[in-house]
Order: structure tokens, then C-alpha cells, then sequence
């Protein structure tokens, strides 16, 4: 029994750590890693609503205008 149940929780590890690499790889930020970072580095900080953090990474990502070359 201990076995299983230990593999579920390495199947579950392993689970978590593909789709949070996924959703990095797509664009999609992680906002429960960001409130953990939060909680963890600036507790004296309050956290970004989900909706906030969506906006401002999505700013981030697309809203520094055009690339150049040149």
C-alpha cells in the first residue's frame, strides 16, 4: 500500500511540473507560483489580484511594441 500510494504522489509530482512547464512554454504565467513567491519573498507585500496579474503579464509580454531589427 505505502508503494502505491508513493507513486501516485511521484505520478502526481510529476503531473504538476509537465503542465506547469507546458503552460510556461505557451505563455500562460503560473499565478498561484507568483502568490507563493510572494508569500515566501515579501510578506509584507500584497499579492496582485488574479485578474491584475493576468493584465500585467500579458502587458509584459505583448505591450513593449513592435520588435526591430534595426
Amino acid at each position: 500500500m505505502w508503494r502505491s500510494t508513493r507513486l501516485v504522489e511521484q505520478l502526481r509530482d510529476a503531473w504538476s511540473a509537465a503542465t506547469a512547464t507546458a503552460r510556461l512554454a505557451i505563455g500562460l504565467p503560473d499565478y498561484d507560483a507568483y502568490v507563493a513567491h510572494m508569500r515566501a519573498q515579501h510578506p509584507d507585500a500584497t499579492p496582485m489580484t488574479r485578474e491584475a496579474f493576468a493584465i500585467e503579464r500579458m502587458q509584459a509580454r505583448y505591450g513593449k511594441g513592435r520588435s526591430r531589427c534595426c
